[in-house]
């Protein structure tokens, strides 16, 4: 049984909001890079970074919180596409999620796009997760 990289992010970051620590350290792949990019492009994180020890490489994110609650921009985040069921959408099809409050995260044949621009684009993929 091998690694879900894309979950392992996914949960460490909620976990760590849930006992509010500011960051966050996971095994850092392509996949995983580029959502940390989306994030922090979309505002749900505050920083992204890499960081090596010895061989491995590590993806340390820093939660983004509201000013006077302790709250992250990030409430929800859900896996969609999971290695046993992969969820696949064109262009049209791509759900909204909260009317367009939170975003969609697709693989797409132009690499790991958000629905917004997916749709721009007007190519679909694999749905890999929903954050709000």
């Amino acid at each position: 049984m091998g690694n879900d990289t894309i979950t392992n992010l996914i949960t460490s970051i909620r976990n760590a909001d849930m006992v509010e620590k500011g960051t966050v350290r996971v095994t850092a792949t392509n996949i995983t890079k580029n959502i940390g990019r989306i994030l922090l492009r979309e505002g749900f994180i505050e920083d992204v970074r890499e960081h090596q020890e010895g061989q491995k490489y590590f993806l340390i994110s820093t939660s983004k919180y509201r000013r006077r609650k302790k709250r992250t921009y990030m409430t929800t985040s859900k896996r969609t596409s999971k290695p046993g069921l992969r969820i696949y959408s064109n262009y049209r099809e791509i759900p909204k999620v909260l009317g367009g409050m939170g975003i969609v995260i697709l693989s797409t044949s132009q690499g790991i796009l958000t629905d917004r621009e997916a749709r721009q684009k007007k190519i679909g993929g694999e749905i890999l997760c929903y954050v709000w």
